[in-house]
């Protein structure tokens, strides 16, 4: 049978990027399987399960539960107990901490439904977050509940699932607030039919927001008491910051069909480094002070920097990754600002790797694009 039949049959998945719920649902059903302890009211998983979906693990039957998050225990611990309570969870940190992960795979392993999702953006309408309306319906027979078209926040509501608010701060000030009643009152009003969906148990929202963003919205103090927050930090060490990426690089070139070899640890250490220097200002040895660019400089920028090189290195090399197929993607993530930040990647090149042992094939594949 053809690739191709085989996708169409089903037996092979066409999709580009299956949800949480269903690219681990073998683990989510060990998980379920021998979770003999209490579960809050429509949870799949008790706390205690959800925890180790996320961290990994070795489960009593031998079942090894991957890590989904790299960090700290204590701070995904801290997520699950505020969710199991009927106060909001709200993920802050700066960009490429992993928010938008944590999300999803939180609302997979707590309603084994990751997909109730509003994406936040400067227009992000009022409707998203309450309802909309089917047109045609409404002027055929005016208001009502066969014309209603409910939106994440609601089936959430009256489901009794966890939803997802991305970029909450990227929302306008006034749509932020239609949050405010359905926080405190557990209650979505709907004035056209004088009547109101109210949140069965199990209904919690997860919002994540960056504080490094312009032109943020900032929450107003009423919204931000509804929500417990809970701050996603970068990486605490270089192996947790290189472990990260070579396992996501891994699970997107699987994903995407790369042929090519998943980088060495020694190759993604060297991206990793370049990132976290220019994001501390001083180099590993902390013998130089560096200038930072405009950029974020984060782990998410990273991994995309590998997988680039990556695909690179499968379609226009012998699948095994060398410093030019990383080079334009780390100028590319790197010089945003092509005066600014074109200045200090020169300063960053001549100073720091040029001197370092090992690098100088990195040097020249990136002079040759800078």
């Amino acid at each position: 049978m053809s690739k191709a039949s085989k996708e169409a049959s089903g037996s092979v998945s066409s999709v580009m990027r299956e949800t949480a719920e269903k690219q681990y649902a073998a683990e989510l059903a060990a998980l379920a399987k021998v979770d003999d302890r209490e579960r809050p009211p429509r949870w799949n998983l008790s706390p205690w399960a959800v925890v180790t979906y996320l961290m990994g693990g070795k489960l009593k039957d031998g079942t090894e539960i991957s890590a989904k998050y790299v960090g700290n225990r204590r701070i995904i611990e801290i997520a699950v107990a505020t969710l199991a309570t009927d106060r909001a969870l709200l993920l802050l940190g700066v960009p490429g901490t992993a928010k938008s992960w944590v999300s999803e795979h939180l609302a997979a392993a707590i309603s084994g439904d990751s997909t109730l999702m509003v994406q936040g953006t400067a227009g992000t309408p009022e409707e998203a977050i309450r309802y909309g309306w089917n047109y045609a319906l409404l002027l055929a027979k005016g208001p009502s509940r066969e014309a209603l078209v409910p939106g994440p926040v609601m089936r959430g509501m009256a489901e009794g699932k966890i939803v997802r608010v991305e970029e909450l701060t990227r929302v306008p000030s006034e749509v932020q607030d239609t949050l405010i009643t359905i926080l405190s009152e557990k209650t979505m009003p709907i004035p056209e039919l004088n009547e109101e969906t109210r949140a069965v148990k199990g209904f919690n929202i997860i919002a994540t927001a960056n504080d490094r963003d312009r032109g943020v919205n900032e929450l107003s103090s009423a919204l931000k008491r509804r929500f417990s927050t809970v701050v996603l930090p970068v990486p605490d060490s270089m192996d947790d910051e290189v472990t990260v990426v070579h396992r996501r690089v891994g699970q997107i070139g699987k994903a995407l069909e790369l042929t090519g070899e998943v980088p060495a640890m020694d190759e993604i250490r060297r991206v990793v480094t370049i990132f976290r220097e220019l994001r501390d200002g001083k180099s590993v040895d902390g013998k130089s002070k560096l200038k930072s660019p405009s950029g974020s400089m984060s782990t998410a920028e990273a991994i995309s920097v590998v997988t680039s090189g990556m695909a690179l290195a499968s379609h226009f090399g012998d699948g095994k990754i060398k410093a030019a197929d990383v080079a334009s993607g780390i100028i590319g993530a790197i010089v945003k600002d092509p005066v600014q930040d074109k200045v200090v990647m020169q300063e960053y090149l001549e100073t720091v790797v040029k001197e370092r042992d090992g690098w100088k094939d990195l040097y020249r594949a990136c002079k040759d694009v800078l």
